[in-house]
């Protein structure tokens, strides 16, 4: 299988990952970017593109923030078009078609939705000119969508195509397309891709303070979780790519920043597919939003909530209430409703918005602003996942304004993922490939949509060891070689990454990935040199979180849910926090000259 040639190696798993550490220590960055996001590793590939020195890191694992909990669409967004927001939804509609067609085509597939109409002339109008603006506005960028246009259907038509639906739910729809994404497996592939082009990309190393010269950032102070150990990071641009960290990281430099993040929680319930009948996802409107029902797999997804978020920022819980809330207002269309019983999984997220004048989140700003707060520091915030790549460009064009020299226009609109190079031609012989390697033809389809051309370095495992073509218990969809490439290949650090965001057995799944955890653990110990006691200890972690989620989700409110939810270990730090106060005792500051200084003594966690 084809697939794009690049300087370095495509991998970053433990021996990457030393030396992208053993870079940062060593030598002074034109961009260091501070969270490993969507946006953060955007960033990043946008930088080193450029021709730029780069390192990125990522308090936890990539994309384990807000980037890995959306409801993983690339959608210019219909509420917008109410609220006049036009040039949100155009620019986003631009970057669905580019992603569709040029950048990932084997992460982002088209999506089918209906709009049910409730009204029969003035709502039908109403939309209609909405839905054509939506298409008008996709074919602004100079190239084709790359989805069909909307369409009107009768009830009849609908009742059809959802025979699910109550007859009394609608009098007649519209069908228009979005786009979706894995965004986990999105974020670690850009993260790749950006190593991939020289960028020294880290996970599971924490920014504790910067460094300054005066009132210049010139650096940061690093904490590799993994061994305990702190070392300075010198840039000559640092970008803060926090998301609802953002606040947070400011207060390490003294500055609050020219804005307030606030988040705002989305909940979002899996739903196994044989509940209802459907051809189609549908979005639904709410008296403050919308709620998508949206087809994943064998799987629904449904959702979102929109409620201020003011807790534990790492581990948002969702509540007894969230999900009835989500049930209520899906079974208003539902012939037969759905219960609790029918919920396979649960996943909350944080949205990251620009707090305005209103109080209500969904009201707040989804644009992005991209600021110098401090000499040497470029703060990144606000914003759509559909448009990571615009604020990408935004935050290092903002950087590299302050470099010496001239520095190249950003690139990235032209810079495919890993494994998207040649997925046409490697998705044409799926057939003739599942054969040579003994595989049913799904199975291999479900490896390319995850992997593109990269689908053959997962099946060369395979081949030197067949038994890693067995499905994960309780997780059918996935093999154990896709465990093994996760710890070798995909920066893979813990259990939970790999069942949490590598793949998405711990929402998909009904145990929540309890029966594949041993196995998956097995497997990566081989590649990562883990012990018995280190396997069963990640194990267990992985076990305790399950637990204190399940038992979150049945309480009523938020500070309860996170109190509940807080009692699961926290994996990402192996260190009492005693040990992790920037400036004590086993640092390891890597010269500092006499007139700089530390600044922050609070920690905060990159996404």
């Amino acid at each position: 299988m084809a697939r794009t040639t690049v300087s370095n190696s495509n991998k970053i798993g433990p021996e990457e990952r030393a030396a992208a550490i053993q870079a940062l220590k060593s030598r002074e960055l034109d961009v260091l970017v501070i969270g490993g996001g969507i946006v953060g590793t955007g960033s990043a590939l946008d930088a080193v593109t450029r021709g730029l020195s780069v390192g990125i890191v990522e308090a936890r694992d990539w994309g384990s923030g807000t980037s890995s909990r959306s409801s993983k669409l690339v959608h210019g967004g219909i509420r917008y078009l109410e609220q006049l927001n036009f040039a949100l939804v155009r620019e986003a509609l631009i970057e669905r078609g580019l992603l569709l067609q040029r950048l990932a085509p084997h992460l982002v597939k088209p999506v089918k939705f209906l709009y049910p109409l409730n009204h029969r002339v003035w709502e039908r109008f109403y939309i209609g000119i909405g839905m054509a603006m939506y298409d008008a506005f996709s074919w602004s960028g100079g190239r084709p969508p790359g989805v069909p246009h909307h369409r009107h259907l009768s009830k009849r038509q609908v009742m059809r195509a959802i025979p699910s639906l109550a007859k009394d739910a609608l009098v007649g729809g519209m069908t228009y397309y979005d786009a979706q994404v894995d965004d986990a497996r999105y974020v670690a592939s850009l993260a790749r891709t950006a190593a991939a082009y020289g960028a020294h990309a880290a996970s599971r190393v924490r920014i504790e303070g910067f460094v300054k010269v005066g009132e210049r950032v010139v650096g940061a102070k690093a904490h590799d979780i993994q061994t305990g150990e702190r070392f300075d990071i010198r840039a000559k641009q640092v970008v803060n790519a926090t998301g609802v960290w953002t606040d947070d990281t400011q207060a390490m430099v003294g500055e609050r920043g020219q804005f307030k993040v606030r988040a705002s929680k989305g909940v979002h319930l899996v739903i196994p597919r044989d509940r209802f009948q459907s051809t189609m996802g549908m979005i639904l409107r709410t008296e403050k939003s919308v709620l998508f029902v949206i087809p994943w797999g064998r799987h629904w997804l449904v959702g979102t909530t929109d409620t201020d978020w003011d807790l534990d920022k790492a581990h948002p819980a969702a509540t007894a209430a969230d999900i009835d809330y989500i049930l209520e207002h899906v079974n208003q269309v539902l012939a037969v409703p759905l219960t609790r019983e029918d919920v396979e999984g649960v996943y909350a997220g944080l949205r990251p918005l620009l707090a305005g004048e209103s109080d209500q989140t969904s009201k707040l700003s989804r644009e992005h602003i991209v600021a110098h707060t401090v000499p040497g520091l470029v703060v990144v915030a606000g914003g759509k996942w559909t448009t990571y790549r615009v604020m990408a460009k935004d935050a290092i064009d903002e950087a590299v304004a302050a470099l010496d020299g001239r520095i190249p226009e950003s690139i990235t609109d032209e810079i495919p993922l890993l494994g998207a190079e040649g997925y046409p031609a490697a998705w044409n012989r799926r057939g003739r490939t599942a054969r040579a390697y003994g595989l049913h033809k799904v199975r291999l389809e479900h490896l390319l949509n995850r992997y593109g051309t990269l689908a053959d370095e997962v099946l060369r495992l395979v081949g030197e060891d067949p038994t890693l073509a067995e499905p994960l218990p309780g997780a059918d969809d996935y093999i154990g070689a896709e465990v093994v490439y996760a710890a070798s290949h995909e920066s893979a650090l813990h259990l939970e990454d790999v069942l949490a965001r590598r793949t998405r057995i711990s929402i998909e799944a009904w145990d929540r990935g309890e029966s594949a955890a041993p196995v998956a653990a097995r497997l990566m110990a081989g590649v990562l040199g883990w012990d018995r006691e280190r396997t069963e200890e990640e194990v267990g972690n992985y076990l305790k979180r399950v637990a204190a989620e399940r038992a979150s989700q049945l309480e009523p409110d938020d500070a309860s849910a996170d109190r509940v939810r807080l009692e699961a270990p926290d994996i990402a730090f192996g260190f009492e926090e005693d040990d992790v106060k920037v400036g004590g005792p086993g640092r390891q500051d890597g010269g500092r000259a006499e007139d700089e200084q530390v600044i922050g003594e609070k920690t905060t966690e990159p996404r």
